[in-house]
């Protein structure tokens, strides 16, 4: 039986390790009394708020651990979606949808990048725009990535991951969707676990990667555009 690629862990690792760093972000908040517990229902009287993940990520010492966590996701985000594009690229018959799925997580890395390091309290505006880059073009890095698994098929494995990958999708869209709705209503503690729902649906998107990484190698090849030089050996007659 063949062995798996190493690479196989990098998404699980991905997933896990931002999910935890997420969580811990919330505990501390939770712990400072910052926000509200998510199973506890909001109380506007009291001076904790609503369980937002932005919200728990505002004020340190939990947003130190926030930026770091959310610029560690960004670049290793990036990091797979240029993989994953690389491994399509010689089987995918529609290039244009591998560019857009790259272009979308590599622009949705950004968000992050912009939601981690702008804080809510601060520059609401640029946090907000980095949160709606990072859910509406991971939105749609999903579903694009889902239709392209069934098409390509690799590996003869297309139904295996697409099929999930296409109901995660469904999951995140159906968050996002009852996350705005239920902000629209002010119904904040709702709208919060709807929020961390979705982040969640979104990670083990990612994780999914690894059916496909199992099977492949990732080098890195360094070559001199440069002809070889003349060979300076002389023959006598």
């Amino acid at each position: 039986m063949r062995k798996c690629s190493l690479w196989t862990f990098l998404p699980v690792m991905f997933s896990f390790f931002t999910a935890a760093g997420l969580w811990v972000v919330y505990f501390i908040a939770v712990e400072d009394d910052k926000i509200t517990p998510l199973s506890s229902e909001y109380n506007r009287s009291v001076s904790r708020f609503p369980p937002y993940i932005s919200i728990a990520g505002d004020a340190p010492p939990a947003s130190c651990v926030f930026s770091q966590v959310m610029n560690m996701a960004a670049f290793v985000g990036f990091i797979l979606g240029v993989l994953r594009y690389l491994q399509l690229k010689p089987r995918v018959r529609k290039p244009w949808l591998n560019i857009i799925s790259l272009v979308a997580l590599s622009l949705a890395c950004f968000g992050m990048t912009l939601a981690g390091n702008f804080q809510l309290s601060n520059y609401k505006k640029l946090h907000n725009f980095g949160a709606f880059m990072t859910f509406g073009l991971g939105t749609l890095f999903c579903w694009v990535q889902s239709f392209m698994t069934l098409k390509v098929n690799l590996r003869n494995e297309g139904k295996q991951a697409g099929i999930p990958r296409f109901v995660l999708s469904g999951a995140v869209t159906f968050c996002m969707l009852l996350y705005f709705a239920l902000m629209a209503q002010r119904l904040h503690m709702h709208a919060a676990r709807a929020q961390w729902a979705l982040v969640m649906f979104f990670l083990v998107f990612l994780g999914t990667f690894a059916i496909e990484f199992r099977h492949y190698h990732f080098e890195i090849v360094c070559s001199d555009d440069q002809e070889p030089p003349m060979s300076t050996n002389r023959h006598h007659i």
